[in-house]
C-alpha cells in the first residue's frame, strides 16, 4: 500500500455515491477500504453502460481502491462478521439513516463495544436534533432544500432546475473524507474513538450560504441574501462569432486591461461605476451585459489570444466529449487507460493532488461483487468451513466473476 493513509483500515457500509465517493478518496490516499455490500450489491453497480452486469461506469469511478465483501447484515451471522471486521478497523462509515443502523443493532454503542478506538462515521441526510431527522435524503432533494434550483431562476433560468451533477453527494462525500482524516488525527492525540456525523442538509446549506448569506449575515440584516455577481443572468459563457468562451474580468487590473483592449482606456477613471469592486458589484449586470455584447465581435480564437496577452482569465467552454481531449489534462496524465481484471481496458482518472513524498496511488480497480470475501473473512479469523457455512446460509457470496 502507498499513500499517506497507508495502514488505515476502513469498513465501508455505504452505497450509491456519497459514501462510496468519500471512501474512494481515502482508498486512493492509501487506506485499506473494505466495501461491505448487501447480497444484491450496491445499486449503483447498475447505473449506465457496462460490459458486464454490475460493473457500470459510475460504479467504476466511485469504488476503486477497495475490496468487496458481501454480508447480509439482517442475519445475525452477517452482523457478527461485520463486527469482527470492525474489531480490526480504524473507521466504520455508513450512509443509511441512524435509525436503520439501530434496527440492525449496529449503532455506535455496538461498534464501540467491539472496538473502543473506532471512528463511527455517519454520512446521511439531516442532523438528528431537528424535525427532518428521520426523512430520507437524495441529491435532488438536498439540492432543492438548499435553494440551488431557486438560485438558477434568480440567475435567469426559466424554470427551477437541479444542477446536472450529483453535486450534493460529491460535496458531502468530500466533507466526510475531511472529517474522517481529521478524526484519525485527533485519535492519534487522544487514543480514543468517537462518533462523527456528517449531515447532507447542513453541509450543503453552509456551502450555499457561504456565498449567498450576504446582507443577512448581520443582525438586523443590512441587505437581502444573494450574491449579485453570481446571480447575474449575464454570468454565463459568452457567445463569440463562432462559439463560446468562459471569461472572467474581476479585479481592477483586469477591468483596466479589458477596457484598453476594447478601445475605451478612459472608462476606468471616467465612470464611477467602475471605481471599485464594490461599485462594480452593484452594477455587475450592466458590466456583464457590456462584455457579452463586445464578445460577439470576434472569434473565440481571436478573443483567446487577445485576452491571454492582456492577462485576463479565459478558458474554453468544453463539452463532455472535448473535455476528454483537453491538452492540459493530457499533459498532466489525468486520464489513464488501464487494464481492469474483469472489464478489460477502461479509462480512469488520476488522483488530483500532488505529493512530494507519500504520493497516493490507486490501490486497485473497482471490485466485482464479493470478489475479496474469502480473503477478508480469513483476515477476520474465519476458517474455510465457517466461510462455507456462511455461503450456505446466504450470509455471503464469494467473488462471482462479472457480477
Amino acid at each position: 500500500m502507498a499513500g499517506p493513509l497507508a495502514g488505515v483500515r476502513i469498513v465501508d457500509v455505504t452505497t450509491v455515491l456519497m459514501g462510496p465517493y468519500a471512501t474512494q478518496i481515502l482508498g486512493d490516499l492509501g487506506a485499506d477500504v473494505i466495501k461491505v455490500e448487501p447480497p444484491g450489491g450496491d445499486s449503483v453497480r447498475g447505473i449506465g453502460p457496462a460490459r458486464h452486469a454490475g460493473m457500470a461506469g459510475v460504479f467504476l469511478h466511485a469504488n476503486r481502491s477497495k475490496r468487496s465483501i458481501v454480508l447480509d447484515l439482517k442475519q445475525d451471522a452477517g452482523r457478527e462478521a461485520l463486527l469482527k471486521l470492525a474489531a480490526g478497523a480504524d473507521v466504520l462509515v455508513y450512509n443509511v439513516r441512524p435509525q436503520a443502523m439501530a434496527r440492525l443493532r449496529l449503532d455506535y454503542d455496538a461498534l464501540r463495544a467491539a472496538n473502543p478506538r473506532i471512528l463511527y462515521v455517519g454520512v446521511y441526510g439531516y442532523g438528528q436534533a431537528g424535525p427532518y431527522a428521520a426523512k430520507p435524503a437524495y441529491d435532488d432533494l438536498i439540492q432543492g432544500a438548499v435553494a440551488i434550483p431557486t438560485l438558477g431562476v434568480l440567475a435567469g433560468n426559466e424554470v427551477p432546475r437541479y444542477a446536472p451533477n450529483a453535486m450534493a453527494d460529491r460535496i458531502v462525500g468530500m466533507a466526510a473524507a475531511n472529517a474522517i482524516t481529521a478524526g484519525l488525527f485527533e485519535r492519534e492525540r487522544s487514543g480514543q474513538g468517537q462518533a462523527i456525523d456528517v449531515p447532507m442538509f447542513e453541509t450543503m446549506a453552509q456551502f450555499v450560504l457561504g456565498d449567498h448569506l450576504q446582507g443577512a449575515s448581520f443582525e438586523p440584516p443590512i441587505g437581502p441574501p444573494g450574491y449579485a455577481r453570481l446571480l447575474n443572468e449575464h454570468r454565463r459563457p459568452y457567445a463569440t462569432k463562432d462559439g463560446h468562451l468562459c471569461v472572467l474580468v474581476y479585479n481592477d487590473k483586469q477591468w483596466r486591461a479589458f477596457f484598453e483592449l476594447i478601445g475605451r482606456p478612459e472608462a476606468m477613471s471616467a465612470d464611477p461605476r467602475l471605481a471599485s469592486i464594490g461599485a462594480r458589484t452593484e452594477h455587475i449586470r450592466e458590466l456583464y451585459r457590456l462584455v457579452a455584447e463586445v464578445m460577439l465581435t470576434r472569434t473565440s480564437a481571436e478573443w483567446t489570444a487577445a485576452l491571454e496577452a492582456a492577462d485576463i482569465p479565459v478558458m474554453p467552454m468544453h463539452t463532455l466529449q472535448s473535455l476528454l481531449d483537453d491538452p492540459h489534462l493530457r499533459a498532466v496524465g489525468f486520464f489513464q487507460t488501464v487494464q481492469h481484471p474483469s472489464e478489460g481496458r477502461i479509462r480512469t482518472m488520476a488522483v488530483p493532488s500532488g505529493w512530494s513524498r507519500t504520493r497516493p496511488e490507486v490501490q486497485r480497480q473497482a471490485p466485482r461483487l464479493g470478489e475479496h470475501g474469502a480473503e477478508l473473512l480469513r483476515e477476520a479469523g474465519y476458517g474455510d468451513e465457517q466461510i462455507a457455512a456462511l455461503v450456505a446460509q446466504g450470509v455471503t457470496t464469494l467473488g462471482v466473476a462479472g457480477a
